[in-house]
């Protein structure tokens, strides 16, 4: 299903009128935008399982870095990602980076991620930003933490997110990474939201495998 882009931009700024928020959409990246500014992605292979406990498996969406390039809220991807790493980090885990092409479920590629983590313990993150920890003998739709509102997740929260996935692959319990509650976040996001998870979903690819990823930040 391809999006027209004026069409989308039309219906979100016709939907946030409505509900008396004006005309600032965020911005819909092209579908043939370039790679994200600042980190680069090479692809080594099918992503197998680790064999080492001391890792947490980051699994990207299909279009994230590469077809979108920014959260909902217009963060850079590949901020967002040096986040999650240096949280991992933190802890003193590994962070290891796949992406998940046959999927666009944010659930599901976060489990996808934690089977394929030594550990057990996966992160799972789409392009518009909404991620979860996961861990592999949950059920799919079963997890650790989810953030569903993503256009409240900020840097740090990323960060705290990597800390907690590393700090659960480490055999603790840690709280929950706090995340703010905004009513409104949902109907002023829903439009978009919900194009920016249909552009994601053009590039699911439904028996790929994951693929293993160097990332090089610059």
């Amino acid at each position: 299903m391809q999006v027209d882009e004026k069409l989308v931009r039309q219906i979100v700024e016709e939907v946030l009128s409505s509900m008396g928020q004006g005309t600032a959409a965020p911005k819909l990246e092209a579908a043939g935008a370039a790679p994200v500014s600042g980190v680069e992605f090479t692809e080594l292979g099918t992503a197998e399982k680790g064999t080492k406990a001391d890792e947490v498996v980051i699994g990207l969406g299909p279009a994230f870095g590469l077809y979108q390039i920014k959260t909902i809220k217009g963060i850079p991807h590949a901020a967002v990602l040096r986040e999650l790493i240096a949280g991992i980090e933190e802890e003193g885990v590994t962070a290891r980076v796949i992406r998940v092409k046959h999927t666009s479920d944010v659930a599901f590629i976060a489990h996808t991620a934690a089977k394929l983590s030594g550990s057990g313990i996966g992160i799972g993150i789409q392009s518009r930003g909404t991620t979860v920890i996961h861990q592999k003998d949950l059920d799919p739709l079963s997890n650790l933490e989810l953030f569903p509102q993503c256009p409240l997740l900020t840097l740090e929260t990323y960060r705290a997110i990597g800390r907690n996935a590393a700090q659960y692959a480490k055999g603790g319990s840690p709280k929950p990474v706090p995340v703010e509650n905004d009513q409104m976040a949902r109907p002023k996001y829903q439009a978009v939201a919900a194009v920016l998870h249909i552009k994601e979903t053009e590039h699911v690819e439904k028996n790929a495998k994951p693929v293993e990823l160097k990332v090089t930040f610059k």
